[in-house]
């Protein structure tokens, strides 16, 4: 990934808000979390919100990451779901 300053930005461990965007199946919230759960465990509660259409899902989820890396492999694994189009 891109090198930035991120690590002197930001102060780890802390939560971190990631932005799923997918197809509007009803698994995805639950796809996003298992990610989550696989790479930092913990009680998550997602929130979902359909497109104005009904195509797609956005599910935000907050997670505790410990560094840069952390960041970046959630993000990996997030995007590698099938059903996900982007993450943010």
């Amino acid at each position: 990934m891109q090198k930035t300053r991120f690590d002197e930005l930001v102060e780890f461990p802390c939560h971190f808000t990631f932005k799923v965007m997918g197809l509007a199946v009803p698994e995805l919230a639950d796809l996003v979390v298992a990610v989550a759960q696989q790479h930092a465990p913990g009680d998550y509660n997602p929130t979902l919100k359909p497109s104005s259409k009904g195509t797609y899902h956005s599910v935000s989820i907050q997670i505790k990451v410990e560094s840069q890396q952390h960041i970046e492999t959630l993000y990996r694994e997030l995007a590698a779901i099938e059903e996900v189009k982007y993450v943010l």
